[in-house]
């Protein structure tokens, strides 16, 4: 799939600035198949005067972000990062609070592949962390993309040249590839309702699936598994934005109390909680993202090229 540009103005509310939103995705060279989310260069707009926006992301694999303009006041957990040009996050299960004004940004989204294969540290010493990727030891080895991808001097291209050829000096293979591509791919195209049902389908015993998810996923089996169901049915529902939450619910959900039960655990609030917020970024990236890739969210994405 070639670039896709998408602009969005986020609809009104209340007295809220209105804010622009463009967003190019990256289709990588071959040879990092099945290692990325996504690459991709944000751009967002502000009205003068306005302040800051204020969203939540949802539960997702790594990421490295690259900003150019306002830094993000951001906060996983208790765990907060202000004015780092450089921003990395651990896989997650729950939300990430940020406000952001006016900026340019380079996003860089990790499969477990792609963790495997870039970060030496256990993707679950990890977990719900968001730092000062400059200082922090798991994500410091890309630091030195800062100057470039923070440099508005240097144009979009140029700034991808350098990218990729980070990415590819650092870059190392993992004798563990096929067992993560056979969980991915389970985790993402099946229907599993136990771990041991995951797995056989995985072809491996039940501590060989524990170890693999620990070591490249950051999180048990059980937990990957709810946080799929989670995920479907919370982009399903900001997708279609008139949807009810039954509607929009996974199948695999026995009743709307335990869909209410899971929301509350993955985003820390209740649904009618997160309906009544304002997502003047997030919905129209998801927009953009799944016109351009595919899919809606980095927790949908396959392992493998689309």
């Amino acid at each position: 799939m070639g670039d896709g540009d998408y602009q969005h103005a986020a609809q009104r509310h209340g007295s809220l600035p209105v804010p622009r939103l463009s967003a190019v995705f990256r289709e990588p060279p071959a040879e990092f198949a099945g290692c990325f989310t996504s690459l991709y260069h944000l751009t967002l707009d502000l009205p003068d005067g306005a302040g800051r926006v204020r969203d939540y992301l949802q539960p997702e694999w790594a990421n490295i972000r690259f900003f150019c303009g306002t830094t993000p006041d951001a906060a996983i957990d208790g765990k907060r990062v202000s004015g780092a040009r450089f921003v990395g996050t651990g896989p997650s299960s729950l939300p990430c609070e940020f406000s952001l004004g006016t900026v340019r940004m380079w996003g860089v989204g990790f499969l477990p592949l792609g963790w495997a294969r870039f970060f030496s540290a256990e993707a679950s010493s990890c977990t719900n962390i968001i730092c000062d990727g400059a200082a922090h030891p798991s994500f410091s080895h890309f630091a030195g993309l800062t100057d470039a991808l923070c440099n508005p001097d240097i144009d979009i291209e140029e700034q991808y040249a350098l990218l990729v050829a980070a990415l590819r000096q650092t870059m190392r293979p993992n004798r563990d590839e096929p067992r993560i591509a056979r969980v991915h791919g389970a985790l993402v195209n099946g229907d599993h309702t136990s771990v041991h049902e995951l797995a056989d389908t995985c072809a491996m015993s039940i501590r060989t699936l524990e170890r693999t998810c620990s070591r490249y996923f950051g999180f048990s089996p059980k937990l990957l598994m709810r946080r799929q169901r989670f995920m479907r049915s919370l982009t399903t529902h900001m997708l279609q934005r008139n949807a009810r939450w039954t509607e929009a619910m996974d199948a695999h959900y026995h009743d709307q109390a335990q869909f209410t039960r899971e929301f509350r655990e993955f985003m820390t609030m209740n649904p009618s909680e997160y309906a009544a917020l304002d997502h003047p970024i997030l919905t129209s990236f998801m927009e953009a993202r799944a016109k351009a890739w595919g899919s809606a969210a980095q927790t949908l994405d396959p392992p493998s090229p689309r």
